[in-house]
């Protein structure tokens, strides 16, 4: 017997990451993975979860750009990282290992 879901796993994620306390989380576990690839994909959900169009004014990145720097081949720099994070309502912070 199949049970119908309402939200498929990646519809809930993207609701869970609009909000910023969640998608603080989400990002801090994906860090301790030690995954460059898997931190730029972290990133490009929590974008997508705000809307990529937005979250491109909001850091004033182009969106070409915005889309360029978090594809699976991306490696942008500290300064779109920073922006990306601020427009989605987060900070990049570092502690001590």
């Amino acid at each position: 017997m199949s049970v119908r879901r309402d939200f498929s796993f990646e519809q809930d994620l993207m609701e869970s990451l609009k909000d910023p306390t969640e998608a603080a989380h989400y990002i801090d576990a994906v860090l301790d993975l030690d995954d460059p690839a898997t931190m730029l994909l972290a990133l490009r959900q929590v974008a997508r979860a705000h809307g990529m169009a937005e979250v491109a004014r909001r850091a004033s990145v182009g969106e070409k750009t915005l889309f360029k720097s978090l594809n699976e081949n991306g490696n942008p720099t500290l300064l779109t990282l920073t922006k990306v994070l601020q427009a989605v309502g987060l900070r990049l912070r570092v502690t001590a290992a």
